[in-house]
């Protein structure tokens, strides 16, 4: 058995980029041009801006099962992101050195199981969580933060 991460839909966001600011902020929603040292992982690409990209900050509903668990959160997207398309296995770098909460939740959007890990033993909390049958899928979230960060499904 193996996962793939992936990010979140570009067309979800792609409204926002359009917006000048007094609109984005109408939403809840600003942009940031990214500086030396800033970490901003985008959400859509699962990959991190360079200095001088720019980003949405936005709020997103990226648990909307409708359980208590329902959630949303702030989250950034590169206004130059494209949909990342992982391979089976493929972990993001920026995510190697993160520390992440890794949750899994079951067909009902209830959650089973949620543990903290250092991403570079990644793989070490989220096949477990997998090889769960009433495991649905699983989310990644930046600890640090509590951000949502990538959804993850098992494969093969």
């Amino acid at each position: 058995m193996s996962f793939r991460l992936s990010g979140l839909p570009l067309a979800a966001f792609a409204p926002l980029f359009a917006l000048d600011a007094a609109g984005l902020a109408a939403v809840q929603a600003r942009r940031i041009t990214v500086r030396a040292g800033d970490d901003f992982p985008c959400r859509v690409s699962l990959t991190n801006p360079r200095p001088g990209e720019t980003v949405v900050l936005a709020n997103y509903l990226h648990q909307p099962a409708d359980t208590p668990y329902r959630a949303r959160g702030p989250l950034f997207v590169r206004e130059a992101a494209a949909e990342a398309h992982l391979a089976p296995g493929e972990v993001p770098e920026g995510f190697r050195d993160s520390l992440l909460a890794v949750r899994a939740y079951d067909a009902e959007g209830m959650i089973l199981a949620a543990e903290v890990t250092p991403g570079a033993a990644l793989e070490a909390v989220l096949l477990p969580y997998l090889a769960r049958m009433d495991t649905a899928y699983v989310h990644l979230h930046y600890a640090r933060r509590g951000c949502y960060a990538a959804r993850a499904d098992r494969i093969g």
